[in-house]
């Protein structure tokens, strides 16, 4: 076999057993391991790839000559019959919906599948150039009843049925980490690669040094060499925990940083060569400069090459990698069909482009904004117990459409979920999913179990037991936002009396009232409440040694620290 699958030693070219294949005649069974191995294709997609049937066989997925299997392709399921009656009936059904592609199809001793093109003999000769998932949707329908789609360009859905298709998102460097408002661009990857296609992510180390004047009324402060270099690396790092990199798969993802190119253009080429193929009435007509240049502060030269910057990365991603889909936020359109109009009027070529829309509070206030400031994917900055609360805390109508945009659950589920929560909105079953399967995503499910303890403590029924089972960071980050107070060691190891420690630390206006409350038992000490022979506060409360939790009532805290 060309191209992928000859990565391997001469004994084992194949990943398979000496007894089981040559280099000329693979078995079924091996030759459809490697494809799996090689392509990220499910398991029965490449044993029907392989099958040593003609064309009159049925391609099954869990099912029989008799009853055959049914795959969702587009909205239409599809019964995998035999294949030139199946191509008849592609054809017919594309003429009334516009649904598929024209299927190409050579077949002599192999299979064919809608959505693949196998050129060659059967066997080693064979050459599959796109294997879609077959158990995926479309992937702009995907994307569509999630949610995620606000522009696109005509032709994009049939580039993306034709062929596997390589795309990519730019992520600019303003931070050593991205927030969640960077999810949905990270999600736009994974469920691309899902789909079967190649996820380029770009991290902007050259246009980063510009600044991009969408969305922002003002000139960015431009980052110095030292600083951009911290986030770039700290973005790869991100980045690369959400797609599979794997390079032995066709569609592996694949790092990109625009500052390899740039670094080697000069000025004058880039003017020459580049700028003479975009007009400034084009540039000026975007929604992004024009809304800058009506304003009060304008818009610099610098930042007015932005998007010229950002069309020659499609261009060089197209003319290198062949790159023919940039994908983005709704405010990145004018950017990106800038691009595509560099690939067309520079290569003679065709791209394509679709964004998806900015997220949106019902509220009305800012997506990942807290009043301690952005939700950060990196855990130093946005603990995981706090990253965990930011998608608790979601209101309703907010939960019933991030829990589309955000996981990756099917619209099953999620259309179960959602009838659950209308049923029972107090038990807030979309909130809690949406928690658990972003802090898993993002994060871990140790981190999880974690925020949930967490949260167990403030809001639920934790005991002492659990708050001294807790590492002395992990109290930190679980109290981090509770008022807090410091107090001297030395009155502890003396023994500080109960009421005066309440009222001399702001905990209660004044020991009357501290006094009612303990009498009416509604006071605890490290989720322990304090009963009538307690008198004192010493040292052997002490959590990690230096520090107390002192409930009043039901929601309010106060988290003690011994100097």
């Amino acid at each position: 076999m060309q191209g992928f699958i000859q990565k391997r030693d001469e004994k084992h070219i194949y990943n398979c057993e000496p007894n089981q294949t040559t280099d000329k005649n693979p078995t079924p069974t091996c030759f459809a391991a490697c494809l799996t191995d090689h392509t990220g294709i499910t398991d029965a997609l490449a044993k029907a790839f392989t099958k040593k049937a003609f064309c009159n066989e049925i391609i099954q997925k869990q099912g029989t000559k008799k009853e055959p299997a049914k795959v969702q392709r587009g909205k239409t399921p599809i019964k995998h019959i035999p294949v030139p009656y199946a191509v008849k009936q592609h054809s017919q059904q594309k003429d009334q919906q516009g649904v598929y592609q024209k299927v190409q199809h050579t077949c002599s001793n192999t299979s064919c599948f809608h959505g693949a093109k196998i050129s060659g003999t059967a066997g080693i000769g064979a050459m599959i150039t796109f294997a879609a998932n077959s158990g995926y949707m479309n992937l702009i329908e995907e994307l569509r009843w999630r949610g995620m789609i606000q522009d696109i360009m005509p032709g994009t859905e049939e580039q993306l049925q034709k062929e596997m298709t390589t795309a990519y998102i730019g992520f600019d460097p303003t931070a050593e980490s991205l927030h969640i408002g960077s999810l949905v661009p990270i999600l736009l990857l994974v469920h691309l690669q899902r789909a079967g296609h190649k996820p380029i992510a770009l991290v902007g180390g050259a246009t980063g040094m510009v600044g991009d004047p969408s969305g922002k009324s003002e000139e960015r402060n431009l980052l110095d060499e030292n600083t951009l270099q911290r986030n770039i690396a700290g973005v790869k790092a991100q980045l690369e925990k959400f797609l599979d990199f794997d390079p032995a798969k066709a569609n592996a993802a694949e790092m990109a940083n625009n500052y390899d190119w740039f670094k080697n253009i000069s000025f004058i080429d880039f003017l020459r060569d580049t700028g003479k193929h975009i007009t400034v009435n084009y540039m000026m007509a975007k929604d992004s400069v024009r809304k800058r240049i009506e304003g009060e502060t304008g818009i610099s030269y610098t930042e007015f090459a932005y998007q010229l910057m950002q069309g020659y990365d499609f261009y060089w991603l197209y003319a290198n990698k062949n790159c023919k889909l940039q994908m983005g936020g709704s405010d990145q359109w004018g950017n990106i069909t800038t691009g595509t109009e560099l690939v067309r009027r520079k290569a003679g070529g065709e791209a394509f482009a679709f964004t998806c829309p900015l997220i949106t509070k019902a509220d009305g206030g800012k997506f990942g904004k807290t009043e301690k400031g952005n939700v950060w994917l990196d855990a130093n900055k946005t603990s995981p117990y706090q990253f965990y609360q930011f998608w608790l805390n979601a209101s309703d109508e907010d939960a019933r459409k991030w829990i589309k945009i955000f996981t990756l659950l099917p619209k099953e589920t999620i259309d179960t979920l959602i009838a659950e929560h209308e049923a029972a909105p107090h038990l807030r079953t979309l909130q809690k999913t949406l928690a658990e399967e972003l802090t898993t995503f993002v994060h871990s499910k140790a981190d999880l179990e974690f925020a949930i303890k967490a949260s167990e403590i403030l809001f639920g029924n934790a005991t002492t037991e659990v708050l001294q089972s807790l590492s002395e960071q992990q109290l930190l980050q679980v109290m981090d936002g509770v008022p807090s107070v410091e107090i001297p060691m030395a009155q502890l190891e003396a023994g500080y009396e109960l009421l005066s420690f309440l009222a001399d630390n702001g905990i209660f206006p004044s020991k009357g009232e501290a006094r009612k409350m303990w009498q009416g038992g509604g006071i605890s000490l490290n989720k322990t409440k304090i009963g009538a022979d307690k008198t004192q506060v010493t040292t052997a409360d002490l959590l990690q040694n230096k520090y107390l939790l002192v409930q009043k009532g039901k929601k309010n805290y106060y988290f003690v620290k011994a100097v």
